[in-house]
């Protein structure tokens, strides 16, 4: 399950545009979307609107969904949106145990989003949320080398200090890849460290 496998129900459900935000860990998410309007997108950076956001403050201390209709907007950002065509929107967020937190926002022109839409964006989100989830399945050896591929250690240099062959290197290296999605072992390891693994 991608982003990309939700493309024809974002387009359908949110015409003018939406953001994601999976797996949010301190700050930053793991992997985000944006397709809001590239105007609307300028002037909210430029702004640093976020901070006045109230969807995003939504998205934090709640779970489900909810429609901006219904969130109260004490700086006046979804009435700036409004001006801008972003006239009905929503927001959805999910969270889990570990404290990972992934959320959207919704946009369209022409009428609010109905309650089953509500019910298809937060199943959406779900979905997406648990796919982005970090493997289980990754050894304690695998997380070793990845941890040394990303302090910047060679194949040679890993085998070395571990005290094995650099064919078992590269074997724990194929094998985390695999389970992480992974085309090289810099991606394995960059991916290991987004997730909290390394």
């Amino acid at each position: 399950m991608t982003i990309d496998d939700e493309t024809e129900l974002l387009n359908r459900l949110a015409p003018v545009g939406y953001y994601i935000a999976l797996r949010v860990g301190f700050a930053s998410p793991l992997e985000e979307y944006n397709l809001l309007p590239a105007s609307w997108v300028k002037i909210y950076t430029t702004e640093r609107l976020i901070l006045d956001d109230p969807a995003i403050r939504w998205a934090y201390s709640n779970e489900g969904a909810a429609r901006w209709s219904a969130i109260e907007d004490p700086f006046g950002l979804f009435v700036r949106a409004r001006r801008m065509g972003l006239r009905h929107g929503a927001v959805t967020s999910v969270a889990d145990a570990d404290g990972a937190r992934s959320y959207g926002v919704y946009v369209r022109e022409d009428r609010e989003f109905s309650d089953r839409e509500l019910v298809t964006l937060e199943q959406m989100i779900g979905r997406l949320h648990a796919a982005a989830a970090p493997p289980s399945n990754l050894t304690q050896a695998e997380i070793e080398v990845l941890r040394m591929v990303k302090n910047g250690y060679r194949l040679k240099q890993i085998a070395h200090a571990l005290g094995v062959t650099e064919g078992a290197i590269k074997q724990r290296l194929k094998n985390a890849r695999t389970k992480l999605g992974a085309n090289t072992a810099t991606q394995a390891a960059t991916l290991a460290a987004g997730f909290g693994l390394i």
